[in-house]
């Protein structure tokens, strides 16, 4: 049974297994009738023919309360498109395929690119920033939520019991974060998150002292879940990052815009899992070793935002009282693994720890080198102050996709 303590930062909100799914779904429907809820499924075409998302879908069909689903497509020609189109024209609900990919669309990218707005690079944070777009563009709900298309444990109840703080009109919450254990296959998985942000953020207060901040990213037990849920007033001013920081890109966004009395984690699985990124040490530009340098830098523009001044001694300092930190966290999860009857290699685990060190002090010196990067999306908010027509003209030109593609 899950425990129910409160870490004082943020709400925690816990499965204590006294409310059945049916419950939760009907009280979902109720607000549902005046508060619409919208799905947003980034996918990648191959993930069509994976194993997860066929599940999802049968699980999605199941779902009463969603008004809306909206996919995102990328990696797709014409004919994939028509096959995706078919292929989620098994859910009941009403729902939209936006081909990314499409003239139409690389047409759009292009006008954004003439006013110097179009994201500069393609991959899941374009991905997130036009579906919700559309969502603008439609402006008929008042939730919206996001998960990922390649969770091989997907059950129905992730998505109740993710969408339903922001869902409640009783409750205050703006945004919701979901969490889990990462456990499979008989090993302790998520090392991002236990290797490198956890003590990351240890080092980071022992370095640069206090910063409430960090004190915000250390409460959530999952900051790097694919899965969060949001009111749709925060869409127009939401900065999405255009890398592999969107997770705590979103939670920045949250702390910028918020109170912590309107964020919540809410606890929506007992077992999760995914399809696992290799570590990558030979290529920084690919797996584990690309994202763990696009969350460090994350990390280190949002503390430079708020005043905190970086040097290279500082990311020398950074990087050594990371590594001690993560040893000591290491000694923690093993622990944890054997008295759970899971593996854990010890060696495996130090190598991505040595990487990750490495991997800061690269991040830091991107951070160093390029003082006028801009790393997030515009805001749609500023799309439609550029281009008053431009939110319309996106859902035109995804209906007329599907009108002469489907």
């Amino acid at each position: 049974m899950s425990d129910f303590h409160q870490n004082g930062n943020i709400t925690t909100l816990h499965n204590l297994r006294t409310q059945t799914l049916e419950n939760l779904e009907y009280e979902l429907s109720t607000f549902a009738q005046t508060r619409r809820i919208t799905l947003i499924l980034p996918s990648l075409f191959s993930e069509l023919e994976g194993d997860a998302l066929p599940h999802i879908l049968n699980e999605l069909a199941q779902v009463p309360y969603l008004h809306r689903i909206i996919i995102g497509l990328d990696q797709a020609d014409a004919a994939q498109y028509n096959h995706a189109c078919a292929f989620f024209g098994h859910l009941p609900q009403t729902h939209t395929v936006i081909w990314n990919d499409s003239p139409r669309m690389l047409e759009l990218g292009a006008r954004l690119d003439a006013l110097g707005l179009a994201p500069q690079e393609p991959g899941k944070g374009k991905n997130v920033w036009s579906c919700m777009g559309y969502l603008i563009a439609c402006a008929d709900s008042a939730v919206m939520a996001i998960h990922d298309c390649d969770i091989l444990t997907y059950d129905r109840e992730m998505l109740a019991r993710l969408v339903y703080p922001v869902a409640n009109p009783g409750f205050p919450y703006q945004m919701a974060k979901g969490y889990y254990p990462r456990v499979g296959d008989g090993k302790l998985n998520g090392r991002v998150t236990r290797l490198l942000v956890s003590p990351l953020l240890i080092a980071l207060k022992r370095v640069i002292g206090d910063r409430d901040y960090i004190d915000y990213l250390r409460s959530f037990r999952y900051p790097l879940s694919g899965e969060f849920a949001m009111r749709t007033p925060m869409l127009p001013d939401l900065r999405i990052p255009s890398d592999w920081g969107l997770e705590i890109g979103v939670l920045s966004e949250a702390w910028r815009n918020l109170a912590p009395k309107s964020v919540c984690q809410v606890e929506i699985s007992d077992a999760y899992d995914h399809k696992h990124q290799d570590l990558s040490p030979e290529d920084a530009s690919k797996g584990l070793s690309r994202m763990s340098t696009d969350i460090c830098k994350a990390i280190f523009r949002k503390l430079a935002a708020d005043g905190t001044v970086f040097t290279p001694n500082v990311f020398r300092t950074l990087k050594a009282t990371y590594y001690r930190s993560a040893l000591d966290l290491l000694e923690g999860y093993y622990s944890d693994a054997k008295m759970n009857g899971l593996s854990l290699d010890r060696h495996r685990e130090e190598e991505s720890i040595e990487l990750f060190a490495e991997n800061i002090i690269r991040a830091g010196q991107v951070f160093l080198d390029n003082p006028r990067e801009s790393p997030f999306i515009p805001t749609w908010n500023r799309v439609h102050a550029a281009d008053p027509e431009f939110l319309s003209d996106l859902r035109a030109a995804v209906t007329a996709d599907h009108e002469e593609y489907a």
